[in-house]
């Protein structure tokens, strides 16, 4: 249980915009549901969109009222565009626990084939979608919408949404559109748009438990539906339970440190219990705790931290609809959910920089020096891991009417409210603590590196009883009025329009905290928050349809949309896009798009200052070649955290691709899509420690040699200072600062990327009961990077990225029973950098499901059993000569998991 501390952060200015966000919402809801309340005529259920999960939805079934993602129109797809779908029997036979894992199967989000990991860390707390994998800081390049509506970010230093939040069991179906978004959505839809739509109407009692099981790991989850469907209206309501244990890097063999025996790199540390101590003259190390001269002793420092840390997660989930009258209904959704995560990490120590000197009372000549380097773990008295906790609580309430005006017009008038807790409590060790007990000439606070168990307990104590505390929250309010109606009919249909404006707000307050558990006297507390006033629109014309097609002119649509966004803290950005979709013969579609997209900096890149600082180095690691050997004595300057001058993230993004749905072959469809996109000013930090920082001079302005006191003081501003007193304090008549680093997050990278979407499916129906065959993915053509602009764009093919990333799926249904297999597949990539490894290889694990619906009678009625084996081969992820020891791909190993399903 974690417990949330005394001073909790006053957020009155918060609160109150919140509130006036919330209210304005309101004001526009009854000003547009108001004049119709008198009809009170039920309406027929709406049922969900049919959309073909290969490559968009060309027709939707029910067009009354539907609004599939990438338009703000009813009753019609989004012109041009390719839209990516998961359906719920897709889910099903998925497995997953989390929304996270279920998006880890579609191979157009970067993290695909991976284990999606939610650290519970302050720099990445949770696991963030990334539709071509493109670049971004605190916020994301890819937007995650919940029934077309953004939810809360999650998170202390970022404001990433939390796809975990929602249970697979609620989710009704996935679309993504893998295209940019923002003249529908506004900001963060460069990649594209992931848009979870949920459950509307369920009748009865549904109860669902699963149990899994792998090498050294269990999963639970469970969850209880109860809805009530009564014909106007329906309510529904989902309590969703999901737990699994956690895998340290000792439990697979693939994470070893030691990769000599494969003929790569040692990769262990010399931060070891027992330590290893190096004479200062000779340059001779002693292993303890026998110190034989010239002994070294490695261990792996990641041995007992997690692989996969242990979560726990509760999730309840409302949804409501209720037809008023004819021409008014009502709807609400609401979820809360927490996540607790635990994090066990291998006790940290002290690496070779820390010393030991003949003051120590302690100190045990080794070697002619009276100075010896330490590399020291704690293991021998504080245990192989300390354990971090983190929690991070959500909730989220989205209302809204539908009113019909006459003549194929309708208002929808919404509101959305979120608001997110996170706390992260990271136990480590006090190293301010260490190097003054190793300094300490007094036997009662010095530290006996040598034996640590014969250190008086207070000072091991002292030493033990740190903590990196966060602490955010996060608030969100939104009001929007969309119209849209037909505007005149033609003979290839009906002109459709659609035009709304929308009210965003959103806060991050966060406080941060780097000293001994329940201490905050030197904490930093920060608060950030902007509106956002939009206008959109949106035009589809009909040119050739039902009324006046012919052979190859069957169908042409065209639609244009914009969307002008105007931010409080970054100005005003306006983005439009324009498509097509035309049918020269029933069975082809041909569709493409252009248009721009950006991503605004988020709160925790900007304004947030709760990680913006001025960090000292007292000595200068990082210099530029040909600097004096003496230089490294001198103090650096690092200016580090979030950048109040940060622009937006821009992209141009074009597709072309067609639909063919051959007649004379029923069930077979066959897509592709062509996609381009060229992502510019892209937010990332400076290459620290990297020699390229002073070679490239792409980067000159980041940095300055030998910088005079002006230039420090200017740099600096009111920026906290960690490491020094003062500025002035550096400046002796000496030794000055060797250099001043401008390491916070700035526009710096660019990103040009293009390839093909494919998909073909097959499903054919037999006398036994059905046949279906499948092969997905995308495959990348071209990657280029640009590390700095004015510099060459590099080609991230030839090093480090894989081109194909597919889902095969072959499976059939006989009576009652129904089996799938599925192969997920990476392919491998060149590798530089690596010594003798030029290559990491392909990524291929496949999985197996397998149900069966009881007879329906009696008490085994509505009752079904599934079983899935992930990873049925137990493929290990491919092998890389990094620290983690693999790339490419990321598994639990084979994991069995057994469920009942039973509705009641």
């Amino acid at each position: 249980m974690i417990k949330r501390p005394e001073n909790n952060l006053v957020l009155s200015p918060a609160t109150y915009a919140f509130r006036a966000g919330v209210s304005a919402a309101a004001v526009a809801i009854a000003v547009m549901a108001g004049p119709a309340f008198a009809q009170t005529t039920p309406a027929t259920p709406v049922d969900s969109a049919q959309i073909d999960s290969a490559s968009g939805p060309e027709v939707i079934q029910d067009n009354s009222d539907i609004v599939v993602t990438g338009t703000l129109l009813r009753g019609v797809a989004p012109v041009g565009t390719n839209v990516v779908g998961l359906n719920r029997d897709d889910i099903l036979r998925s497995g997953v626990a989390s929304a996270n894992d279920l998006l880890a199967d579609i191979p157009q989000v970067g993290n695909f084939g991976t284990l999606p990991v939610g650290t519970g860390s302050f720099a990445l707390p949770v696991v963030r979608p990334n539709i071509r994998n493109l670049a971004a800081a605190g916020g994301s390049s890819t937007l995650v919408l919940l029934n077309g509506h953004r939810m809360v970010g999650a998170g202390v230093l970022q404001t990433t949404v939390d796809p975990s939040i929602l249970p697979p069991e609620v989710i009704d179906r996935v679309e993504i559109v893998p295209d940019g978004g923002s003249a529908i959505y506004g900001s963060d839809a460069i990649g594209g748009v992931v848009n979870f739509i949920t459950r509307r109407r369920f009748n009865g009692l549904a109860a669902n438990v699963r149990y899994g099981f792998a090498d050294d790991y269990q999963t639970v989850d469970a969850s209880l539906t109860a809805g009530k469907d009564w014909g106007s209206g329906s309510l529904l309501l989902t309590y969703a339970y999901a737990w699994h244990d956690n895998i340290q890097n000792r439990d697979r063999a693939y994470t070893a440190a030691d990769h000599t025996a494969r003929g790569g790199q040692d990769f262990r540390s010399t931060v070891c219990p027992g330590g290893n101590f190096t004479d200062l003259f000779t340059g001779l190390t002693f292993a303890g705790p026998t110190f034989t001269p010239g002994s070294v002793k490695k261990c792996d420092s990641s041995a007992y931290s997690d692989l996969y840390p242990r979560e726990e997660r509760n999730t309840v989930f409302a949804s409501l609809t209720q037809q008023l009258s004819d021409a008014i209904e009502f709807s609400a959704t609401a979820y809360w959910s927490r996540r607790d995560t635990t994090t066990l990490s291998q006790t940290p120590g002290v690496s070779g920089t820390t010393n030991i000197t003949a003051i120590n009372p302690f100190f045990r000549p080794l070697g002619p020096s009276p100075v010896q380097l330490v590399s020291l773990s704690f293991d021998n008295v504080f245990g192989p891991t300390m354990t971090s906790n983190a929690r991070f609580e959500s909730y989220g309430v989205t209302p809204g009417f539908k009113v019909d005006i006459g003549k194929d017009w309708q208002v929808r008038a919404e509101a959305n409210v979120g608001r997110s807790y996170n706390l992260v409590l990271e136990n480590t060790i006090n190293t301010g603590a260490v190097d003054a007990a190793l300094a300490s000439f007094n036997p009662a606070t010095a530290l006996n590196p040598y034996n640590l168990s014969a250190t008086n307990p207070a000072v091991l104590a002292k030493i033990g009883n740190f903590q990196n505390y966060g602490r955010a929250i996060q608030e969100l309010a939104e009001a929007r009025v969309v119209v849209d109606g037909s505007l005149a009919e033609l003979p290839g249909g009906n002109v459709r329009l659609a035009v709304g404006a929308e009210y965003h707000y959103e806060n991050l307050a966060s406080q941060i905290s780097f000293n001994p558990r329940g201490v905050f006297t030197n904490s930093i507390a920060s608060f950030a928050s902007r509106n956002v006033k939009s206008a959109f629109g949106e035009l589809l014309i009909p040119i050739f349809g039902e009324g006046n097609g012919g052979p190859g002119m069957r169908a042409l649509s065209l639609s244009g949309s914009v969307r002008y966004d105007d931010y409080s803290d970054n100005g005003g950005t306006t983005n439009p896009k324009v498509g097509f979709t035309y049918k020269p013969v029933d069975q082809l579609t041909i569709r493409g798009n252009y248009g721009t997209s950006f991503h605004a900096p988020s709160l925790a890149d900007t304004t947030s200052t709760s990680d913006s600082r001025a960090q000292i180095l007292q000595i200068s690691p990082f210099r530029a070649q040909g600097s004096l050997p003496t230089d490294f004595n001198r103090p650096t300057i690092i200016l580090a955290g979030g950048n109040p001058a940060l622009k937006p993230e821009r992209a141009n993004t074009w597709s072309l691709g067609f639909d063919w749905k051959p007649t004379i072959v029923p069930g077979l469809v066959v897509s592709a899509t062509y996609y381009n996109v060229h992502f510019k000013d892209a937010i990332q930090v400076p290459p620290l420690t990297s020699p390229v920082l002073f070679s490239n001079p792409g980067y000159a302005s980041y940095y300055i040699i030998n910088p005079t006191l002006a230039q420090s003081l200017a740099k600096v501003g009111n920026l906290l200072l960690n490491g020094a007193s003062s500025i002035q304090s550096l400046y002796g008549p000496t030794i000055t600062p060797y250099v001043l680093i401008d390491a916070r997050r700035s526009n710096i990278g660019a990103i040009k990327v293009d390839g093909i979407d494919f998909n073909i499916n097959y499903l054919r129906p037999t006398g036994f009961g059905s046949i279906n065959l499948g092969v997905s993915g995308t495959y990348t053509l071209n990657r280029t990077n640009q590390a700095v602009k004015g510099d060459p764009f590099i080609d991230e093919l030839k090093n480090g990225t894989g081109r194909l990333a597919m889902v095969a799926t072959a499976g059939g249904k006989v009576g009652d029973f129904t089996a799938q297999a599925k192969l997920n597949y990476r392919q491998g990539f060149p590798i530089l950098g690596l010594g003798a490894q030029k290559r990491v290889g392909a990524f291929a694990p496949v999985d197996l499901f397998f149900s069966y619906a009881l007879p329906d009678k009696g008490v085994l009625k509505g009752t079904l059993l599934t079983l899935n084996v992930d990873n049925v081969f137990d493929r290990d992820p491919p092998y890389a000569d990094i620290q983690s020891g693999y790339t490419n791909g990321g598994t639990i190993g084979r994991l069995v998991s057994v469920g009942l399903r039973k509705k009641f």
